[in-house]
């Protein structure tokens, strides 16, 4: 879901303008709270600036939103029982390597 204003590219003012910036690390670690609209309004304006110039991001997002909507589409119903028995597998697994 959307907030609104959220995904804009353009806010007209430049990062150099602005001594406050998130980093494309912090990009990565607040992107499902953007997705959600979970985060506060100064923190998602500064998420927002830092897309408005970094293509690199704004296609990471862009590729979250896609998958978050394509998982959320999926039933488990509609994974195959081999499937589903490799994926559980591999994330029982998945903190032990």
């Amino acid at each position: 879901m959307r907030a609104r204003g959220y995904g804009r590219r353009s806010n007209g003012i430049s990062m150099a303008d602005n001594t406050e910036h998130i980093t494309c690390q912090e990009v990565v670690d607040l992107v499902s709270d953007y997705i959600e609209a979970a985060l506060p309004s100064e923190q998602a304006a500064l998420f927002e600036q830092h897309l408005n110039f970094c293509d690199g991001c704004m296609n990471y997002v862009e590729q979250l939103r896609t998958t978050v909507a394509s998982v959320g589409a999926l039933r488990e119903e509609a994974v195959p029982d081999d499937v589903k028995a490799q994926l559980l597998a591999t994330f029982r697994d998945w903190r032990h390597t």
